[in-house]
């Protein structure tokens, strides 16, 4: 009798321990998955035109800002394309190997139309601080709602701005499934990725004696922080936005936690859709603006010398569905 119920109870043993180590893949599923529905739910996620910032701003281009906006979009394009291959084959097992660089691609997909995005608008700063200026924008409204939240202030306990539902909600270990829940899991994931960046930029800071923080009484360099010390560092830290939340993507690739993963018991098809729609949706804000600054017939002129795999895609397609409409006659060129 030992021996049947050892036999008996030895899968569900092995289930929850399966459940255990799938857990933390499955709370990052949860994120993003939590950011998509979120997107999805707004009223206002595609009304650009009511966006002061999209209707009002003039920039005078030259050039080499007109090629290197048209680059950038090139490679965010072909990057995207990636993904989307990768998300139309369904094989589950291969889907889940290829998040190895299917993570960072999402990010630099997203990135590079930033990059157009922030040279259409006058910014032309290090690659460095792209995400510092994308801060910037995202506080000041340049984005549509849905993707308008921040986190800024002292590590370890931020003000979160743009999502005002989830306040009061403390969220689950289940995808969301309504509005309350999506931005309590985004209050979630703000938060902890703004810790981990102070984290970032507190090593960086204290690794450095010319900028490290000392103590009053000996002059030594700090080795604890308490609140006072963290509030130093805020200006240092910006605003985390989106684009952090998509980056965790590229650190989690790039380290050995995206072996987690691999080996988890999570739905990796709906992980690559989540990751494709949040990635199409930024694209297409970026490409909005982009084709409000140089004008449809430019924009209509790039798409026509794209090679056939993209000209005849989901580039042309955004363009003519949704980014004609949103951008108006008033930007031809």
């Amino acid at each position: 009798m030992n021996s049947i119920e050892s036999t008996q109870s030895a899968p569900a043993e092995q289930d929850y321990q399966l459940w255990q180590r799938s857990l933390p893949a499955q709370v990052f599923l949860n994120y993003f998955y939590a950011l998509l529905r979120h997107i999805a739910q707004s009223d206002q996620a595609y009304e650009l035109p009511k966006i002061a910032h999209f209707s009002e701003r003039k920039v005078i281009f030259t050039e080499a800002d007109v090629a290197s906006v048209r680059r950038h979009l090139i490679n965010s394009w072909n990057t995207e394309y990636t993904i989307r291959q990768t998300a139309a084959l369904g094989d589950a097992t291969y889907q889940q190997h290829a998040l190895h660089w299917t993570f960072p691609q999402a990010y630099y997909s997203v990135e590079e139309s930033l990059k157009a995005l922030l040279r259409v608008n006058g910014s032309s700063g290090p690659p460095s601080r792209v995400l510092t200026a994308a801060g910037r924008l995202v506080k000041q409204k340049f984005y549509p709602q849905p993707i308008s939240f921040y986190a800024s202030g002292e590590a370890h306990h931020p003000s979160v701005y743009g999502l005002p539902a989830g306040r009061w909600s403390k969220p689950t270990l289940i995808l969301a499934q309504d509005k309350r829940e999506a931005q309590s899991q985004l209050r979630q994931f703000l938060r902890t990725t703004h810790r981990q960046r102070s984290q970032q930029v507190r090593a960086r800071v204290q690794g450095n004696p010319k900028t490290a923080l000392r103590s009053e009484r000996t002059g030594e360099i700090l080795r604890r922080f308490n609140r006072e010390h963290w509030q130093q560092l805020t200006w240092r830290i910006g605003n985390t936005t989106v684009f952090h939340l998509l980056q965790r993507l590229v650190i989690s690739a790039s380290n050995r936690e995206i072996e987690r993963f691999v080996v988890a018991d999570i739905d990796t098809e709906l992980f690559h859709q989540c990751l494709l729609g949040i990635v199409s949706y930024i694209n297409f804000v970026h490409e909005a603006y982009v084709t409000q600054a140089v004008g449809i017939n430019t924009y209509a002129d790039w798409l026509s010398e794209l090679p056939p795999y993209l000209k005849n895609s989901f580039a042309s397609e955004r363009y003519e569905k949704r980014a004609v409409s949103v951008v108006g006659q008033n930007t031809a060129a």
